[in-house]
């Protein structure tokens, strides 16, 4: 008979352990499709990527990850050449993400969560701000030059709010745990955003306001250009575009042509693991996402033109350090609520602990331990880092101009490695550069 009875017991443990892996399986988002995707998207096919993007969608994009879909698609539409589609697709972004942030907001809601996945995919702040710039570049193309600029003023709007967007979750998130005692150590420096003003957003206003011949607001940003390099030297750690001055210099029979460049890919995230024992043989699975770099082949990219001139692109902006920096705030209340909720999940377990060692009855105590170890295997198997991201924003910008008679050219953009070995090579022919107006090109190298 109590043989019996310890089967059934040991028969729960093995359901509680089942069930806490075939949770895992289930809230993990899949990334399989992603496989195809890169591939085209490395080789320059945008289109085929973009086809191969919509087919995910409820599948490998579900519902919750709406924002990762919707930048997805308008960044490989972007570079594709559907400028309006992918003004769309990154509306719809902005949306889902404005949408997601206010439902997520309520620390008290999330905490209780099983993990992150769980939830609407709330975009990263860095996301939010760069689909500003493609959204800017998106209305250039099709010959809207005031919507573009609103696009790159709603970008700066939002690079102010970032200082005080987390402030008040992040104040209730310290409260939280430090009524929990847990005695877990946290650092305040690390929710400090240093980015405050972005050099590539400031370039493209300067280009977009020459253009519209507003010489004293493009002379404004070509000022916070070198504000933002002198001001972030921990963004901004290589020299400033010789080329910046030349911009606002240019003689009246001649013609500008601009080039902007992008190249590599955005970080992603992967998952960072710390166990930290508590009492007995419990212990809190502190879970949380960081962002690692994809290593790009481009080192340096070359214009040139028919009729003989050449031209290096020079950096502007690291988009990769500019995400890193905008997640500080968020890993932070990640950190905390993770530990928060991890608490709550491994007290459960502690708790039976506790019981089985007072039990007098071994069968309970049996019992009790069993579920006390099912407790804290479902604590470690359900607690997971929100590795979610889009993934087909560029690591890097790159900027460079050149004045010309007017007229039409051939232009070819030639990007090199480190060992000037070719990487990739794109002719644009009959380019017609204009004088008294903007001609900007724009360019991308994914590898």
């Amino acid at each position: 008979m109590i043989d019996t009875v310890n089967n059934r017991k040991l028969f729960s443990f093995r359901s509680l352990v089942c069930a806490a892996a075939a949770f895992l399986l289930v809230s993990c988002a899949s990334v399989s499709h992603y496989e195809k995707i890169d591939a085209a998207v490395l080789s320059g096919n945008y289109d085929r990527g973009l086809t191969l993007v919509k087919e995910a969608k409820g599948k490998g994009y579900r519902d919750k990850d709406a924002v990762v879909y919707y930048l997805d698609a308008g960044m490989i539409s972007h570079f594709a050449g559907s400028y309006e589609k992918s003004s769309e697709y990154l509306q719809e972004a902005e949306k889902s993400i404005e949408a997601a942030f206010t439902k997520s907001i309520s620390l008290e809601a999330a905490t209780f969560l099983v993990n992150d996945t769980m939830r609407e995919y709330p975009g990263e702040d860095y996301e939010d701000l760069y689909l500003n710039v493609f959204n800017a570049l998106n209305y250039y193309h099709r010959e809207n030059m005031e919507g573009a600029m609103v696009e790159v003023r709603r970008m700066d709007n939002k690079i102010r709010y970032l200082s005080t967007k987390y402030g008040t979750v992040l104040t209730k998130a310290q409260q939280d745990l430090l009524k929990k005692d847990s005695g877990i150590p946290y650092d305040k420096e690390a929710a400090r955003v240093e980015f405050t003003n972005s050099a590539l957003a400031r370039y493209l206003g300067m280009l977009f306001y020459r253009a519209e011949g507003k010489r004293d607001d493009a002379r404004i940003d070509r000022d916070q250009v070198r504000l933002a390099f002198a001001n972030q030297p921990a963004m901004y750690d290589f020299p400033l575009p010789e080329t910046l001055d030349e911009e606002l210099s240019i003689p009246r029979e001649k013609a500008r042509l601009n080039v902007l460049g992008f190249s590599g890919r955005s970080p992603l995230k992967a998952e960072k693991v710390t166990r930290i024992p508590i009492s007995g043989s419990n212990w809190i699975k502190i879970s949380i996402p960081e962002f690692r770099e994809r290593p790009s082949r481009v080192a340096r990219t070359v214009v040139s033109l028919d009729s003989g001139e050449n031209f290096e692109l020079e950096l502007i902006e690291k988009l990769g350090t500019v995400a890193r920096e905008t997640f500080k705030q968020r890993a932070a209340i990640i950190y905390v609520k993770t530990i928060l909720r991890s608490l709550t999940k491994t007290t459960s377990s502690a708790l039976l602990d506790e019981g089985a060692s007072h039990a007098d009855d071994p069968g309970a105590a049996l019992l009790l331990g069993l579920l006390s170890l099912g407790t804290q295997v479902y604590a470690e198997a359900s607690e997971q880092a929100d590795l979610r991201m889009s993934r087909y924003f560029p690591d890097r910008a790159h900027v460079g101009g050149i004045t010309v008679d007017p007229g039409v050219y051939t232009v070819t953009v030639t990007w090199y490695d480190s060992g000037n070995n070719l990487v990739q090579q794109t002719v644009y022919d009959g380019v017609e550069i204009k004088s008294n107006r903007l001609n900007l090109l724009e360019a991308v190298c994914m590898q």
